[in-house]
């Protein structure tokens, strides 16, 4: 997590108009979602590069216990079930879900504080997620990033050589039914190309 106030005045973006002061110093909440294998980690990684003052990756909390290199409050707010349970239970998350047999979910103070200072957090996350967030946090912008084709999107998951075919077919199938919901976002940016992809996520955070 990188903290600190731009010192950003304006910027350039490719073809796009420059962007005012007012404009870069408006904190936000961007919930960005996408299926598996369409680049989502690499843009977003791409503009923390870019921004480091004033792009925050939000953090999750989980039951699960830490593994090895992780730290609380960096990868993850680390906190036992009863504690979870109970922030929970007090309405202090924007969205949350149990995975196999670990609760994990998005803290809003962290959020709000950021906010309040001007910086724009960034939450990459699951389509379920995201819609309780538009319940939650009706003010936050969702950004649908989608590929240029499932035939692209399977190529790039095989390209990985990560998972199984069987995992590669169940990936595929969970990303039509992604897909098929993204009318539900703000905006949907389609990355065929990276760079092209990354103007106008960068546009739209800013706009």
């Amino acid at each position: 997590m990188v903290n600190g106030q731009s010192a950003i005045n304006s910027i350039s973006i490719g073809n796009y108009e420059t962007l005012s002061q007012d404009k870069l110093s408006e904190g936000k909440l961007i919930v960005v979602t996408g299926p598996s294998g369409v680049g989502k980690g690499t843009l977003l990684h791409r503009l923390l590069e870019r921004y480091p003052d004033r792009i925050l990756f939000s953090i999750s909390a989980t039951t699960r216990s830490p593994r090895t290199g992780e730290e609380h409050g960096r990868e993850y707010f680390f906190w036992d079930r009863s504690e979870f349970e109970q922030k929970r239970d007090s309405g202090e998350f924007l969205e949350w879900a149990e995975y196999a047999g670990n609760l994990y979910g998005t803290p809003r103070q962290a959020i709000d504080q950021a906010i309040a200072l001007g910086q724009i957090v960034l939450l990459e996350i699951e389509l379920e997620g995201a819609r309780q967030v538009a319940q939650s946090f009706p003010s936050a912008q969702r950004i649908f990033i989608a590929p240029p084709s499932m035939e692209v999107l399977e190529s790039r998951l095989r390209d990985r050589s990560t998972d199984s075919n069987e995992q590669i077919i169940k990936r595929l199938h969970h990303a039509k039914l992604e897909v098929a919901a993204a009318n539900e976002f703000d905006i949907t940016i389609i990355n065929d190309d990276l760079e092209i992809a990354l103007q106008q996520l960068e546009s739209a955070m800013f706009d």
